[in-house]
């Protein structure tokens, strides 16, 4: 229970945090925050809670890296449903939060509300062959990032740094196309307070980065085995 809490909670930081800086901070052209401050903002939640419950639930706080883990061999496959179900709540939770504060300024209209949409809701206009694409490969190199980060070879006192700017750099590339999802819980969130388009394009959102994981964590499970063979030799 103390690992679904701590997911529950890291994930809402990273909502509040990741998509809040999108939805409220960029309203104001003028402070400069655009896409790189968004994309800082979602890579600083994961790094600030890689710090905070990575000692308690690894801080996963994506249905993608715990599948991912799972695919590597490194996460028990009866925690997945639990461990994403407090995901999911954990973002919508973040989500409410977020659009309690938005709506709290007069005649303050939803808008896309930072939901991750391809089509005429990308932001560069890109088609579902893109966003699919994107997000498959984003994700996996995520997972890679995490994965090797977090080996019991590496050094585990960056692990949190490493992955808060990979998920940084990951932003930095893929919000004009997607907005960057790489985690379901975090479209998912957004998805239900923006309803229409945003629901029915949310299935890219949940397969990609799925698949994109399950890949990683196949890759990386064979390519660390293949590394402790040749030592072994």
């Amino acid at each position: 229970m103390k690992k679904l809490v701590a997911e529950f909670i890291g994930t809402l930081w990273l909502v509040l945090g990741g998509c809040g800086s999108a939805v409220l901070a960029t309203r104001y052209p003028e402070l400069g925050i655009g896409f790189a401050g968004v994309s800082l903002a979602f890579g600083l939640t994961v790094l600030t809670m890689a710090y905070a419950i990575g000692h308690i639930s690894g801080c996963h706080i994506n249905p993608a890296v715990s599948i991912g883990l799972w695919a590597a061999g490194r996460f028990d496959k009866k925690a997945l449903i639990p461990y994403i179900g407090a995901q999911v709540l954990g973002g919508i939770a973040g989500a409410g939060i977020l659009y309690l504060i938005a709506t709290g300024k007069e005649n303050y209209e939803l808008g896309e509300f930072a939901a991750n949409g391809y089509g005429t809701h990308s932001p560069g206009g890109y088609n579902v062959f893109a966003a699919l694409l994107t997000e498959i490969v984003m994700t996996f190199m995520f997972l890679i990032i995490i994965l090797g980060a977090t080996d019991e070879k590496a050094n585990k006192k960056f692990a949190g740094l490493a992955i808060g700017l990979g998920l940084t750099l990951i932003h930095l590339i893929s919000i004009p196309v997607t907005k960057t999802s790489v985690n379901p819980a975090r479209s998912t969130s957004q998805a239900i307070f923006v309803g229409d388009w945003a629901l029915s394009q949310l299935w890219v959102f949940w397969v990609a980065p799925i698949a994109g994981a399950l890949l990683a964590g196949i890759v990386y499970k064979m390519i660390s085995a293949e590394e402790n063979k040749g030592q072994k030799v």
